[in-house]
Protein backbone atom coordinates (compact mmCIF):
# COMPACT_ATOMS: atom_id res chain seq x y z
CA UNK A 1 0.00 0.00 0.00
CA UNK A 2 1.46 3.44 -0.94
CA UNK A 3 2.46 5.74 1.90
CA UNK A 4 0.06 8.54 2.72
CA UNK A 5 1.60 11.93 1.87
CA UNK A 6 2.68 13.87 4.92
CA UNK A 7 0.37 16.80 5.60
CA UNK A 8 1.28 20.07 7.28
CA UNK A 9 -0.85 22.86 8.68
CA UNK A 10 -0.69 26.28 7.07
CA UNK A 11 -2.08 29.59 8.27
CA UNK A 12 -3.54 32.58 6.46
CA UNK A 13 -3.21 36.14 7.80
CA UNK A 14 -6.67 36.91 6.40
CA UNK A 15 -8.26 34.14 8.55
CA UNK A 16 -6.48 34.19 11.93
CA UNK A 17 -6.81 30.99 13.94
CA UNK A 18 -7.84 28.88 10.94
CA UNK A 19 -5.47 26.25 9.60
CA UNK A 20 -5.56 24.16 6.43
CA UNK A 21 -3.71 20.91 5.81
CA UNK A 22 -1.63 20.63 2.63
CA UNK A 23 0.97 18.31 1.10
CA UNK A 24 4.17 18.61 3.12
CA UNK A 25 6.65 17.83 0.33
CA UNK A 26 5.25 20.46 -2.04
CA UNK A 27 5.04 23.03 0.75
CA UNK A 28 8.65 22.39 1.83
CA UNK A 29 9.97 22.62 -1.73
CA UNK A 30 8.14 25.90 -2.39
CA UNK A 31 9.12 27.37 1.00
CA UNK A 32 12.79 26.60 0.40
CA UNK A 33 12.69 28.08 -3.11
CA UNK A 34 10.75 31.16 -2.00
CA UNK A 35 13.11 31.97 0.86
CA UNK A 36 16.07 31.48 -1.49
CA UNK A 37 14.84 34.07 -4.00
CA UNK A 38 13.23 36.76 -1.84
CA UNK A 39 15.43 39.75 -1.01
CA UNK A 40 16.30 40.33 2.64
CA UNK A 41 15.12 43.95 2.64
CA UNK A 42 12.24 46.08 1.42
CA UNK A 43 11.03 46.87 -1.15
CA UNK A 44 11.58 43.23 -2.13
CA UNK A 45 10.33 41.77 -5.40
CA UNK A 46 6.92 41.37 -6.96
CA UNK A 47 5.12 38.03 -6.82
CA UNK A 48 5.66 37.63 -10.58
CA UNK A 49 9.40 38.26 -10.17
CA UNK A 50 9.56 35.78 -7.29
CA UNK A 51 7.74 33.15 -9.35
CA UNK A 52 10.09 33.59 -12.32
CA UNK A 53 13.12 33.27 -10.03
CA UNK A 54 11.91 30.23 -8.08
CA UNK A 55 10.50 28.09 -10.92
CA UNK A 56 13.94 26.72 -11.90
CA UNK A 57 14.57 25.78 -8.25
CA UNK A 58 11.48 23.58 -7.89
CA UNK A 59 11.85 19.79 -8.16
CA UNK A 60 10.42 18.51 -11.44
CA UNK A 61 8.81 15.48 -9.82
CA UNK A 62 6.67 17.70 -7.58
CA UNK A 63 6.07 20.55 -10.03
CA UNK A 64 6.38 19.12 -13.57
CA UNK A 65 6.69 22.04 -15.96
CA UNK A 66 5.90 24.42 -13.10
CA UNK A 67 2.41 22.90 -12.80
CA UNK A 68 0.45 24.41 -9.88
CA UNK A 69 3.42 26.54 -8.83
CA UNK A 70 1.28 29.69 -8.70
CA UNK A 71 -1.19 28.12 -6.26
CA UNK A 72 1.62 26.80 -4.05
CA UNK A 73 3.46 30.13 -4.16
CA UNK A 74 0.35 31.89 -2.84
CA UNK A 75 -0.25 29.18 -0.20
CA UNK A 76 3.31 29.44 1.13
CA UNK A 77 3.33 33.24 0.81
CA UNK A 78 0.25 33.60 3.01
CA UNK A 79 1.52 31.05 5.55
CA UNK A 80 4.90 32.76 5.84
CA UNK A 81 3.20 36.16 6.15
CA UNK A 82 1.00 34.80 8.94
CA UNK A 83 4.10 33.48 10.70
CA UNK A 84 5.90 36.82 10.08
CA UNK A 85 8.74 35.11 8.23
CA UNK A 86 8.19 37.29 5.14
CA UNK A 87 6.64 40.73 4.81
CA UNK A 88 4.89 42.87 2.22
CA UNK A 89 6.23 46.28 1.34
CA UNK A 90 3.70 49.09 1.45
CA UNK A 91 1.99 50.10 -1.79
CA UNK A 92 1.12 48.36 -5.01
CA UNK A 93 2.00 46.04 -6.58
CA UNK A 94 2.54 43.46 -3.83
CA UNK A 95 6.27 43.20 -3.14
CA UNK A 96 7.66 40.55 -0.80
CA UNK A 97 10.85 40.31 1.21
CA UNK A 98 12.27 38.11 3.95
CA UNK A 99 11.75 39.43 7.43
CA UNK A 100 14.36 39.25 10.19
CA UNK A 101 12.80 36.02 11.44
CA UNK A 102 13.35 34.22 8.11
CA UNK A 103 16.80 33.04 9.21
CA UNK A 104 16.28 29.95 11.31
CA UNK A 105 12.51 30.22 11.11
CA UNK A 106 10.73 27.12 12.38
CA UNK A 107 9.23 24.85 9.77
CA UNK A 108 5.55 24.05 9.45
CA UNK A 109 3.54 21.92 11.87
CA UNK A 110 3.49 18.33 10.63
CA UNK A 111 0.44 16.14 11.16
CA UNK A 112 0.29 12.49 10.14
Amino acid sequence: MPATPEKIEVENPNSPGRVTRVDGAKYAAMREAMLAVLPAEAPGCTVAEAKARLLPLLPGDLFPGGDKAGWWLKCVQLDLEAKQVISRAKGAPVRLYRGPSAIGAPGPTVRT
